[in-house]
């Protein structure tokens, strides 16, 4: 037999959750073509990898990632972490373009490192149409976004909601189930930020989204409780998953190893001074009010010494730090320095022990909600974190538990069906590793380091990186999702 690439002697994680099996891999035509043992006296290679005493296992994907294609087409922080594919046009937010279609042709023309499969936003269809901050959208607004989502869903595999971020926030309950009886007839799924994900609101959060699964699948993006405590609440708050999944909903999640968020700095800001516009207005006529606001948002959130800055001239300084340096009150640093537009910051907010039993359950797949830039540890550790902290340090995950997690189960939330497994006839992304020698080196206060062990990254058939050396050629492609009805 022919082959193109021939992987000798590995342990494979076919990504089912399964036990790892001593096998050969041949790839022909950026696909497996077989996997097997002692079949390669039978196969003329035009490459050999001898993966002895190491794991071979579909390459990851990433559910909930971020990055502009055209800017950054390597994406070399997810291949470093072993991810094949990630998705965009999360949190509501995707590129404020008339044809998203001609958007994707452009990114596969120029050439991208790792697969991509896209979601529309919510917030942009809300500007496209005209709608932007109204709570009440007339009808032709109404149709007119309605619309967009559906021919948009031709390209991509759902929608995404920003609902804790404008324009998303502004939204009814009749508009989200509207929109939600498109992505449904299409067999699509809405990814979704929470409303909130303060602790106490969570379950209201939550109810709201599972309300939308009435009439299409949804997927809680980046599942983590604000102010919640202890292994026991992470269990109540799967509790609500389960107990909607039994009533029907199809409803699944992921989450990232970390127990730091990273968002805009607007995320402090009251409903009524978040824009620029609605700030200017509230700095002017609400000023006394708005510092109460801050001041104790930002105390309710462990602080000014738990949110670190990642913007520019401040990077890698905590508000408290640059409250004192400056001698003035966090909450005027916030009002006459930074503004709510004014940058991003990590905020050390979440408990460990409620994060890693998020994680751990089977249901929820991992995600790193990072980007090449992101000034947060995520975007170039979460997945060899998983592996380093979860399975061999901790041994929260099984190496095969945590692999399905990555690979076969993010696959089916999104709707990927020809990736995330290694089985004859899948599309050939593989990465080939040693699980004790998985790094994440990358820091809070250096967060831009690339990931460490992870010899071999396939995408469809091509090395796209080996030993710590990218290929420039580019081998991923945009995936486009499975065809529907309207």
């Amino acid at each position: 037999m022919r082959a193109d690439l021939l992987i000798r002697n590995g342990l494979v994680l076919d990504g089912s959750g399964g036990a790892p099996y001593m096998a050969d891999v041949v790839i022909v035509d950026g696909r497996i073509q077989a996997i097997g043992e002692k079949i390669a006296a039978d196969i003329d290679p035009v490459r050999i990898i001898d993966a002895r005493g190491r794991y071979v296992a579909p390459g990851f994907i990433d559910p909930h990632s971020h990055g502009d294609p055209l800017q950054t087409p390597e994406f070399e922080n997810f291949l470093a972490m072993g991810v094949t594919t990630i998705t965009l046009g999360q949190d509501g937010d995707s590129p404020d373009m008339p044809d998203l279609a001609g958007w994707l042709d452009d990114v596969a023309a120029a050439g991208i490192s790792v697969n991509l499969a896209m979601f529309v936003g919510h917030g942009t269809l809300r500007t496209q149409s005209g709608i932007n901050l109204e709570p009440a959208p007339a009808d032709a607004e109404m149709q007119d976004m309605l619309r967009r989502l559906d021919r948009a869903l031709d390209v991509t595999f759902g929608m995404s909601s920003g609902l804790e971020y404008n324009p998303g926030l502004n939204a009814s309950t009749s508009e989200l189930t509207a929109l939600a009886a498109v992505v449904g007839a299409r067999n699509r799924v809405i990814m979704s930020h929470l409303r909130t994900e303060d602790d106490d609101q969570l379950a209201a959060s939550l109810a709201e989204l599972i309300d939308q699964g009435r009439y299409a699948r949804v997927h809680v993006a980046h599942l983590k409780s604000v102010y919640g405590r202890g292994a026991e609440r992470g269990r109540e708050i799967l509790a609500l998953l389960e107990d909607a999944r039994a009533a029907g909903i199809r409803i699944s999640a992921d989450s990232y190893p970390y127990t730091a968020s990273y968002t805009g700095i607007a995320l402090l800001f009251p409903v009524w001074a978040k824009t620029e516009q609605q700030f200017v207005l509230a700095r002017e006529s609400r000023r006394a009010e708005l510092a109460e606001y801050l001041r104790d948002r930002v105390n309710a959130r462990n602080g000014p010494e738990a949110m670190l800055l990642g913007m520019e001239p401040f990077v890698g300084e905590t508000l408290a730090d640059l409250s004192a340096r400056i001698e003035t009150p966090f909450e005027d640093v916030l009002i006459d320095v930074i503004g709510p537009q004014g940058g991003y910051a990590a905020y050390f907010v979440m408990d460990e022990s409620l994060q890693a039993t998020l994680l751990a359950d089977p249901s929820v797949s991992v995600c790193s909600d990072g980007s090449p830039t992101g000034f947060h540890p995520r975007g170039h550790g979460a997945f060899a974190r998983v592996i380093e902290t979860y399975v061999v340090q901790q041994r929260l995950l099984t190496l095969s538990e945590a692999v399905r997690k990555m690979t076969s189960l993010p696959a089916s939330q999104i709707g990927i069906t020809d990736r995330g497994r290694l089985e004859p006839g899948m599309a050939a992304d593989i990465v080939i590793f040693d699980p004790s020698r998985v790094k994440a080196r990358a820091t809070y206060t250096d967060p831009l380091q690339l990931a460490e062990g992870f010899d071999e990254v396939i995408v469809n058939g091509q090395i796209a990186r080996e030993n710590g050396a990218l290929n420039p050629l580019r081998a991923g492609v945009v995936l486009k999702p499975a065809p529907s009805g309207r």
